[in-house]
């Protein structure tokens, strides 16, 4: 039995860089279910690992920092499907300037600041008002969002109001897509994982095994595990969760005062 139904569909996924992304986990269960998988990556390197990973699939070149190239591949996508609608996209967007090194969140530099916004959020908001034409009228629309933008991780720095920024994009995204379709948007939520963007985040190893002791069965969250939660938001079997920022920790949030780890602090 074909419990997703995402057999034969098509699905955008925006963001893959190597075999360690989850933008590459989700297509992956894609594929696996029968799926028709577009990439679009952001260069001509990644192009070719995606190529080499996706060799069925069609891939394309984006960097969403630029709206008109946003525009741009839309069109090129168009031109491939024809009358063929698209069925789901993925955003698995983000990017911070840690240039000049970590500093302290009140000392953050306004360009560092937009140009993450543009990056890592509105262009999610970008990517789907300009595929709004080619989508199905119940398509799935999912970003990866972090499971908690409350918690003052120095070396995450401004990423979390901008990630608090995405996730509020989804009711009204979803709202104002209402007024002609049933298409929903939610995000995948996950604690750290071990992929090539998180390693570009200072001190983020540190973070990922401290985590790790965190996470009540001792063991760090999977992207496969954050992937399977993604590929069930893009099925209709999650008609249902419209608007939502699902957190998938492992637990992660519910153990911070693990008694292991309090008494190595006491």
């Amino acid at each position: 039995m074909d419990f997703l139904g995402v057999r034969d569909k098509t699905f955008v996924i925006f963001g893959l860089a190597n075999k360690k992304s989850i933008a590459c986990a989700i297509g992956k269960n894609l594929v696996a279910a029968g799926a028709r998988v577009i990439h679009v990556v952001r260069s001509e390197q990644r192009l070719e690992t995606a190529q080499k990973l996706f060799p069925e699939s069609s891939v394309f070149i984006c960097d969403v920092e630029e709206e008109e190239n946003i525009v741009a591949v839309r069109d090129k996508i168009k031109a491939l499907l024809g009358e063929t609608q698209i069925d789901g996209i993925v955003h698995s967007i983000a990017f911070a300037n840690y240039s000049e090194g970590l500093k302290p969140f009140h000392e953050t530099l306004k360009k560092d600041f937009l140009q993450a916004v543009n990056i890592s959020c509105f262009s999610f908001i970008s990517i789907a008002n300009h595929f709004k034409g080619l989508l199905a009228p119940t398509a799935s629309v999912l970003t990866i969002s972090i499971s908690t933008t409350k918690m003052a991780a120095e070396n995450y720095g401004y990423m979390a109001p901008i990630k608090a920024a995405l996730d509020s994009s989804l009711c009204f995204l979803t709202k104002s897509f209402s007024a002609f379709s049933a298409i929903r948007f939610n995000a995948v939520a996950p604690s750290l994982l071990k992929t090539s963007a998180s390693a570009g985040v200072p001190g983020y190893v540190d973070s990922y095994l401290y985590a790790e002791k965190v996470i009540p069965r001792k063991k760090s969250l999977k992207t496969t595990e954050a992937a399977d939660t993604a590929t069930f938001l893009l099925s209709e079997r999650s008609s249902g969760i419209v608007g939502q920022t699902i957190v998938v920790d492992a637990g992660m949030a519910m153990n911070y005062f693990d008694a292991e780890i309090v008494r190595a602090v006491a």
